[in-house]
């Protein structure tokens, strides 16, 4: 079977990465571009008998680079993030006729990013993960962190290779080998990371790349005994699932699930800059987990807010996202989409009323969604509580400060919040008392490594960044020595 793709005239081979070998399945799935809807590849379709394999490998080869120094594992790192940003052209268009998003991000940011996730971690491995013996009752302790074993790490669709990394760099640097499971709808840029790692010289066994369904390879790999932690950032029904197969073995996980951010909008703030934040809650045509899709703005500035919201999303330019003027490029899926217009036409049904977008962008075809604004929606309702993960926001209406808090933390999620005041003293207040991972105050997605990423609620289990990442990839040992007992 055909598994060497060309794509944006790149040589893309889809075949499973393991042990160092490329390694085919009996049988392929299909990738599709977004933009089009051309199949771009033939990717291999794997089952148990592929993560049997991978697991197997990583397992094998887990013995030999524990024992790898902090040092070398680090230069590993620090070339890879080389490769990847002498490759930024080839794996911004590789991955943008993959899932759609927009080629200029791709280079200018996401690509870029890709590496830095890769340096940060080399550098935090040997620079700041140090832990200070100290001493009790005259007793030394020493806190070690210790390489878990094999990882078995999720990536989404949505940003595949930047969210990957942010589970492969802080894994490997960790001293673990590494089982990457990419989206089935966006698997490509994975299999270029298989070939960077080995042109980096990772040896064979520490890197591996499992293409295939979640059901399928994915549902294979958590259930395996021998992994040791397990990372993965998707939906929440299938975090549930994963948890399920992790449960039997007592394998630790770390999920990054959905949000239903709120953006919440006081009278008193910065009106441009509030308004220039809401428009880029679509970007990724609303396909990102942070965004603030549910728009709470008080009664104050409610119909001048709304006006010119208005006039400034349904001015974003739609289209092919490889066009540097487009803002809003297609849905990942047919799939989506149609999960999308359900959404939508549900709140409609349920007397919601849609005051621009709504609809499929005619004019474009495909899976093209307009950007889309729905008010007078119950603030119980689907539409309200539940992560659509498409380019539709939700707005609602506030009279007080504390009415905003309790309306922020009235969903089952809490990944992130948007906090919008001219006053210091409120932005603390309200940022102290939502429910969010990360609260951005006059701002959005300012993103910095050092900092704790993840959710409460069912946004999440754990955190990515900094020391939490290499807390959740080690198993933390304390060895504690007396002053007793020596010879000599």
């Amino acid at each position: 079977m055909k598994t060497m793709a060309l794509v944006a005239g790149a040589q893309v081979d889809t075949n499973h990465f393991i042990d160092g070998m490329r390694i085919p399945s009996d049988s392929t799935f299909q990738d599709i571009s977004p933009i089009d809807g051309s199949v771009i590849a033939e990717v291999a379709r794997g089952g148990r008998h592929e993560a049997y394999l991978a697991v197997t490998a990583a397992k094998a080869a887990f013995e030999s680079w524990r024992k790898v120094s902090p040092k070398e594992r680090a230069a590993h790192l620090h070339r890879i993030a080389e490769l990847v940003e002498e490759r930024v052209e080839v794996l911004a268009a590789v991955e943008t006729a993959d899932n759609g998003a927009l080629l200029r991000s791709h280079r200018r940011s996401v690509m870029p990013r890709v590496a830095h996730n890769f340096r940060f971690f080399a550098d935090y491995l040997t620079d700041s993960l140090v832990v200070d013996d100290f001493q009790t009752r005259g007793h030394r302790n020493h806190v070690s962190y210790d390489p878990a074993g094999v990882a078995v790490l999720i990536s989404p669709w949505n940003a595949p290779l930047m969210l990957a990394t942010w589970k492969v760099a802080p894994a490997l640097a960790a001293g673990n080998t590494v089982v990457l499971k990419p989206s089935e709808w966006s698997p490509l840029t994975a299999s270029l990371l298989a070939d960077i790692a080995a042109e980096a010289g990772l040896p064979p066994g520490v890197f591996n790349v499992v293409q295939g369904y979640g059901e399928e390879a994915g549902a294979a790999l958590v259930a395996d005994a021998r992994v040791r932690r397990i990372s993965f950032t998707g939906s929440v029904p299938t975090a549930k699932s994963i948890a399920a197969a992790c449960a039997k073995n007592l394998t630790p996980v770390s999920f990054e699930l959905g949000g239903k951010s709120p953006f919440i909008v006081f009278d008193d703030a910065d009106l441009e800059l509030a308004l220039s934040m809401a428009v880029e809650q679509y970007d990724n045509a609303g396909q990102v987990c942070l965004s603030g899709t549910r728009l709470l703005v008080q009664s104050g500035i409610w119909e001048a807010f709304m006006e010119r919201f208005a006039e400034a999303a349904e001015a974003l330019r739609q289209g092919d996202p490889r066009d540097d003027e487009t803002r809003i490029g297609p849905q990942i899926h047919p799939e989506h989409l149609e999960r999308i217009e359900g959404f939508v036409t549900r709140a409609k049904q349920a007397g919601a009323h849609v005051v621009f977008g709504g609809e499929p962008n005619r004019e474009l075809g495909g899976l093209y969604y307009r950007p889309t604004l729905i008010v007078g929606a119950d603030p119980h309702s689907e539409i309200a509580q539940e992560e659509v993960f498409g380019p539709v926001l939700v707005a609602f209406k506030f009279d007080g400060e504390e009415e905003a808090v309790s309306m922020a933390n009235d969903t089952d999620f809490g990944l992130a919040a948007m906090v919008f005041t001219s006053d210091p003293e409120r932005a603390e207040r309200v940022s102290a008392q939502v429910v969010a991972g990360t609260v951005w105050n006059n701002c959005f997605y300012v993103r910095d490594l050092r900092a704790p990423f993840g959710g409460s609620k069912q946004s999440g289990i754990g955190r990515e960044g900094g020391a939490w990442s290499f807390d959740f990839f080690c198993d933390l040992k304390n060895s504690v020595f007396s002053p007793q007992g020596w010879r000599g």
